[in-house]
């Protein structure tokens, strides 16, 4: 099983998740962060630490959030690993409370 980032870390890209991370399985792309299904070990370190509850295990995800891991996957595949952490987006405060940002998705 891996772990799975969701809506909510869309236009936030808050970071501490990454600090946490002992296998470097973070992805960032422009206004969001993924997970990298083929490095998560399952740990689950991460999901304590993201301030917007963005982190699931795949299994848990909700019905809503399902697509999320496939999205995850793919863009895992071409953006950058992030292994240490950075501030978030300067306007994070505003989206943190958001919903229904997919639209909003910067790859």
């Amino acid at each position: 099983m891996t772990h799975v980032v969701t809506e909510s870390c869309i236009r936030c890209k808050y970071t501490d998740c990454v600090d946490v991370c002992p296998v470097d399985c973070f992805k960032e792309g422009p206004n969001f962060l993924v997970i990298d299904p083929e490095e998560c070990i399952d740990c689950a370190v991460c999901i304590a630490e993201c301030p917007v509850q963005a982190i699931c295990a795949e299994d848990d995800l909700p019905a809503a959030m399902h697509s999320f891991a496939d999205l995850n996957a793919d863009l895992a595949r071409s953006w950058p690993t992030i292994s240490k952490r950075k501030g978030p987006l300067p306007d994070a405060e505003i989206w943190r409370e958001r919903t229904d940002k997919i639209t909003y998705l910067e790859r």
